[in-house]
């Protein structure tokens, strides 16, 4: 009896994994077409970009080049020819090979890619690899080979981008070196320097913006993360193992063999330092400064990948951002009082505004002003009109904003007032402060306290103090 409900159990617990399996493999069956289409066209989207973004800046660089070669020229001839002759030769052929489309890509990928863009390239093989869990047709392999190519030249171009990078970082340090003892050329230097800043910012600008993974690759990722072969496979293939060349098992506790311990490390400065009861407290006193040091230029500089990148004037964040992405949407609501005239009306607006600077923004709005009746007794729904919008707001500390707007509403229920005093079009003159803050990653509140410094020029006179209340993203 005992052995018949073993076997009972066993057959069961075989049959829930192979049910699993099944499931599993049959989901994975229904994703990939999709996550693979996604995957090209972001791979492809990016390449793009990178090449666009490096032809501008090596253009701008040969005729910066040029210009300072000719400037050079009138001093020092010799010394022209020897310092721009090649360098201007150089920065054809890096615009010409970022236009270059190779078969495949060669060469290792370092950090140019990151760990998102291998464990992107990595999914790819290992489905490839995994023939069994894809939809055996000829549209879902051309699709698979398809994203492979486009990754493996996404993956080429940053490389590409990665020697323009130290090309024109090592470039603008040779001529800062060469062209110091030369007045007049601090300028064109400066400006130099800023376009090698900006182009770096804004490749890892494009990149991030590839990090943003949708619905469809998500839900394909999720799945085949749970697969234990998929495991095996990136710590066999990625880019971490291949970096630092990672054993697994014996070879992992092997490799370890010649590496210093904490406490030889200890014994070190000991030695350095002597044994005082004060040596532990200087080395500690020591590496906060230096810490403390690091981290303020890492507030500062947060994005650079080098210490040669560093800026010589102070950067301007959105320079690097699109016209959309300085686009912000929101809405907002307001409420004003009834009185004997005209009901409680709230203004329901929509508004998009400019980000021109990292503190600040301009733009427009439309609202709907809706009347709600003149009580809890009484409530009934009415248009009231619409209104205007045009706004500014500057951040003064923290999350505390100073807003500045002019509005033009549309009320035409105003000339219907005794003896037609009413206005059909007010104006008001708004300035306040406003509070914002964090709902989830993609939204944030606000709410504006606001004072209408025309109000006393309504016919009826409106309440000169607005408090509006919305989100924005």
């Amino acid at each position: 009896m005992k052995l018949l409900s073993s076997l009972v159990i066993m057959l069961f617990f075989l049959s829930s994994v192979i049910y699993a399996q099944d499931s599993l493999i049959h989901k994975i069956d229904q994703v990939p077409g999709k996550y693979l289409s996604q995957v090209k066209q972001k791979s492809d989207k990016l390449e793009r970009q990178i090449t666009a973004r490096s032809d501008k800046v090596l253009s701008r660089f040969m005729k910066q080049e040029e210009k300072l070669k000719r400037r050079l020229g009138r001093i020092d001839s010799l010394k022209a020819n020897n310092l721009f002759a090649h360098s201007i030769d150089s920065l054809g052929s890096l615009k010409a090979k970022m236009h270059s489309k190779l078969d495949k890509y060669a060469g290792p990928l370092t950090q140019a890619g990151g760990p998102y863009l291998d464990s992107l390239g990595n999914s790819l093989a290992f489905l490839k690899q995994s023939k069994d869990l894809l939809q055996q047709s000829k549209g879902i392999t051309d699709k698979l080979n398809g994203s492979m190519k486009a990754v493996d030249n996404l993956k080429d171009k940053l490389q590409q981008a990665e020697q323009v990078k130290a090309f024109i970082r090592e470039r603008k340090q040779l001529l800062k070196e060469q062209l110091s003892q030369y007045t007049g050329f601090t300028k064109d230097l400066q400006k130099m320097n800023k376009e090698a800043y900006y182009y770096a910012q804004q490749i890892k600008e494009y990149k991030e913006v590839f990090k943003d993974r949708k619905k469809a690759e998500q839900q394909a990722m999720g799945i085949i993360k749970k697969i234990p072969a998929f495991n095996d496979f990136m710590q066999k293939h990625s880019q971490l193992a291949s970096l630092f060349n990672m054993p697994t098992g014996d070879a992992a506790a092997q490799s370890l063999e010649g590496l210093q311990t904490r406490v030889q490390v200890e014994q070190l400065i000991q030695q350095r330092l002597g044994s005082g009861p004060n040596a532990g407290a200087v080395v500690s006193q020591q590496m906060a400064e230096a810490r403390s040091k690091f981290d303020e230029l890492k507030s500062k500089f947060p994005d650079l990948d080098n210490a040669a990148e560093m800026p010589d004037f102070k950067p301007n964040e959105m320079k690097t951002k699109s016209f959309l992405q300085r686009l912000e949407f929101g809405s907002n609501i307001q409420f004003q009082r009834s009185n004997k005239f005209f009901p409680t009306t709230g203004d329901l607006a929509g508004q998009v505004a400019y980000k021109f600077h990292k503190n600040g923004s301009i733009g427009a709005g439309l609202a709907y002003k809706l009347g709600m009746g003149t009580g809890f007794d009484n409530i009934r729904f009415s248009s009231q009109g619409m209104g205007i919008r045009s706004f500014i707001d500057w951040k003064l500390k923290g999350t505390f904003f100073l807003n500045g707007g002019y509005e033009q509403n549309y009320q035409p229920n105003y000339i219907a007032l005794p003896e037609g005093v009413g206005q059909q079009w007010t104006q008001s003159g708004l300035i306040g402060i406003s509070k914002k803050y964090k709902i989830n990653s993609k939204m944030k509140g606000n709410m504006m306290v606001l004072f209408d410094f025309l109000y006393n020029q309504h016919v009826p006179r409106t309440d000169p103090v607005k408090v509006r209340m919305g989100y924005n993203f």
